[in-house]
């Protein structure tokens, strides 16, 4: 079973989901997005999986979301990707990947649910 976690180690909620599959003695790929985040595809096809847009994914109250305005209704799905890889520290996390089926971890129910 592959299982990739898209993890910010200063976030408690990202720690305790890696906790969560570590304890499950689950081979994890961490990968630290901000300094390495997803390619503007692959968060694509994460935000298909999740079934979301990406303002869904979005933390809103991060600084580069006013300052870019990206609360603008014109800015298209692609757009906002782009804004996301280019920021990542506007992606929500953690996001789990097992297999074929993704979870954001807020709350960490959500992880259980595809484990």
């Amino acid at each position: 079973m592959k299982t990739t976690i898209y993890h910010n180690p200063r976030c408690s909620k990202s720690r305790n989901a890696l906790a969560l599959l570590k304890e499950r003695d689950m081979e994890v790929e961490i990968v630290e997005y901000l300094k390495a985040p997803p390619s503007e595809q692959e968060l694509d096809g994460i935000l298909t999986k999740l079934g979301m847009e990406p303002r869904d994914l979005m933390r809103r109250k991060e600084k580069p979301y006013k300052e870019k305005g990206l609360d603008n209704p014109a800015l298209d799905r692609a757009a906002l990707i782009r804004a996301m890889v280019e920021n990542p520290i506007l992606i929500e996390r953690p996001i789990v990947l097992v297999d074929n089926k993704v979870a954001l971890g807020r709350p960490i129910d959500r992880i259980v649910e595809i484990l």
